[in-house]
């Protein structure tokens, strides 16, 4: 017999200032655990975690930086891997008007040493153990290749004007609900066209605004221009994302001091940073 695919979750240790955590209890178990569960069939892991918070608890979060999978036995024969994340609420984090169903019948804010006794399996103390190195908030800056677009040898036309293929644009739809996991509130893109489509539908959903720059184009970037580009972001408090091209990506890696990952068109790096240092990064797709 074949062996089955894992069955894939996600969900997040949702924290808050003085250090509490998120628990919610499942009648059907009688279990405490993290908010968390299965993935929609197409659905990024990330999304999915958001999602799955919101329809346990109540409460939108935004997602900081990752933390090991769990992966343990499902029945006999197969295996769950669940995906975490730190997570903070996006607002206010008050659970006292939760109203209890027959999946989630309880969710409380507790105290770390509170949440070690109440929580019911060793692997979910293990990730309160790991998520105790990331209390403290962080921003994402999340730097985005633009999406799949024409070939330049095919346009006859200014470069600056060349646009996404419907596969880029595939792309950049499917990048929307991505960014918005990492509750990204600045959007700036280079002001060639096949950048500023890639991140329109996320600006276009969220209703954040989206800003271009001649100093994130090819034809106008200089190493200065990026680099200060690079340093008003970080400095900025927000969570913001970036939609350049490939020969401006090494320049932007350079700034935050970290490896070049040879982004794909379409793809992204989210670093996670507090007071500009590099606390941990992520890449997606």
């Amino acid at each position: 017999m074949a062996k089955r695919p894992d069955v894939r979750a996600a969900g997040a240790v949702v924290t808050r200032k003085g250090g509490d955590v998120l628990l919610v209890h499942r009648p059907r178990y009688d279990d405490w655990s993290f908010p968390k569960g299965k993935l929609d069939r197409g659905e990024a892991v990330p999304v999915a975690a958001v999602r799955e918070v919101l329809e346990e608890t109540g409460l939108p979060i935004r997602l900081g930086p990752r933390l090991s999978s769990q992966r343990y036995p499902l029945g006999r024969t197969r295996m769950k891997v669940v995906h975490y994340w730190i997570g903070r609420v996006d607002g206010d984090d008050d659970v006292s008007g939760y109203a209890p169903n027959k999946e989630i019948d309880d969710v409380r804010w507790v105290s770390r040493a509170e949440a070690h006794t109440l929580l019911s399996y060793d692997h979910d103390r293990d990730t309160l153990v790991e998520s105790e190195g990331q209390r403290k908030a962080t921003q994402a800056l999340i730097v985005l290749r633009h999406g799949k677009a024409r070939s330049r040898k095919a346009w006859r036309q200014d470069d600056r004007l060349r646009p996404l293929l419907v596969a880029g644009m595939t792309q950049s739809r499917r990048l929307a609900p991505l960014l918005g996991a990492y509750g990204v509130s600045t959007i700036l893109s280079s002001s060639s066209a096949r950048c500023v489509q890639t991140v329109a539908p996320y600006s276009e959903a969220s209703g954040w605004p989206l800003d271009t720059t001649d100093r994130l184009s090819e034809e106008d970037a200089t190493a200065k221009r990026v680099v200060k580009v690079v340093d008003e972001l970080v400095d900025s408090g927000e969570s913001v994302v970036i939609c350049t091209h490939r020969p401006i990506l090494p320049t932007i890696f350079d700034a935050l001091q970290i490896p070049d990952p040879k982004l794909d068109p379409g793809a992204m790096l989210v670093v996670h940073h507090r007071r500009a240092r590099v606390v941990a990064t992520e890449q997606w797709p």
